[in-house]
């Protein structure tokens, strides 16, 4: 672990650990030392520069949800200290809704939901970042329908004339990261799954996956075996079914005591013009930003983690179709 602090055995444990001494022991300040002064965070909700205004999120975030948790599940990572590491790290979040803010007042509801964050790190700091929170299990939780929330979140920033408009890539800024990933073996095979599903072959789900799989989906919903992830993949492309998927960073790893693994970032771009998880066509441009991992078994992959952001979704159909 070149260039980074020596208390932290390997990089997972850097980015597990900074994660738990920000957040959960309320260091922070030490955000000065963990992220570079002009970071670049893209969330789909929008896309954030500097670490001053990462700190004021955090401090927003922590005073509605004073005592959240977040549990790493895993970190897949890339690179190396000397060039850099590109982490994807999947998080489950436990939190109570104990203070007013951008959910609205505070309801003492208990949420429990998932986060990936790609982060890039080198010599200690992370310095551009990818971050996708499950909104829909957030909102839902609170009572919200997905759909509803990004209405009422229009009319709460002054409207549509008005309003921030979720994140794009012709907002995007280009960072110190500029790879893709690397070339294991997994990650280009679920890669290719994923390509697939997506070119509508859908028969290759019953060859790629496990009969019990477990996929853990956004809006934090479970689907059993290959008929529950048919029907999750199909809802999703079937809104979008002239949109332009791609696959932006792919990671594979095999490590001890973990089954191979992969993470993939991808994003689906185009227009809201078929029928499906959105209801009725609109007509909407939408932009989708993803994070799927997946862990693989002697008959497929055994389980897919993917998280998206509905109500960055919605936000994008509503701001076209004026219906709020």
């Amino acid at each position: 672990m070149q260039g980074f602090d020596p208390k932290f055995s390997d990089f997972p444990d850097y980015i597990i650990g900074i994660t738990k001494e920000i957040w959960e022991d309320r260091h922070i300040s030490s955000l000065h030392d963990y992220y570079s002064s002009d970071i670049v965070v893209r969330s789909p909700a929008s896309i954030v520069v500097g670490n001053q205004n990462v700190i004021g999120a955090t401090m927003a975030t922590l005073a509605e949800f004073p005592d959240r948790r977040l549990l790493g599940e895993d970190v897949i990572w890339s690179g190396d200290p000397e060039t850099g590491m590109l982490s994807s790290h999947r998080i489950i979040s436990t939190a109570t809704h104990s203070g007013t803010g951008v959910y609205g007042n505070a309801t003492g509801t208990k949420l429990t939901y998932r986060i990936i964050a790609d982060c890039h790190a080198i010599n200690n700091q992370i310095n551009d970042e990818w971050l996708i929170r499950d909104q829909g299990a957030i909102v839902r939780q609170l009572g919200w329908d997905p759909q509803d929330y990004a209405r009422d979140l229009i009319q709460k920033e002054g409207g549509i004339g008005s309003c921030s408009h979720p994140f794009s890539p012709k907002q995007d800024i280009q960072g110190p990261y500029t790879q893709q990933g690397n070339d294991n073996e997994w990650g280009a095979l679920y890669a290719d799954v994923l390509t697939r599903i997506m070119s509508a072959e859908m028969s290759i789900i019953p060859t790629a996956y496990d009969r019990a799989v477990i996929a853990e989906l956004p809006g934090y919903q479970t689907a059993l075996s290959h008929d529950g992830l048919d029907h999750f993949w199909m809802s999703l492309r079937s809104s979008f079914p002239n949109a332009t998927f791609s696959i932006d960073h792919v990671i594979g790893r095999d490590d001890p005591l973990m089954p191979p693994r992969a993470a993939i970032r991808w994003s689906l771009h185009g227009v809201h013009d078929g029928w499906g998880q959105f209801g009725a066509p609109t007509g909407a441009q939408v932009y989708i930003m993803g994070i799927s991992h997946a862990e693989f078994g002697p008959r497929g992959i055994r389980k897919e983690f993917t998280v998206f952001d509905e109500t960055a979704v919605w936000k994008q159909i509503i701001l076209h179709t004026g219906a709020v």
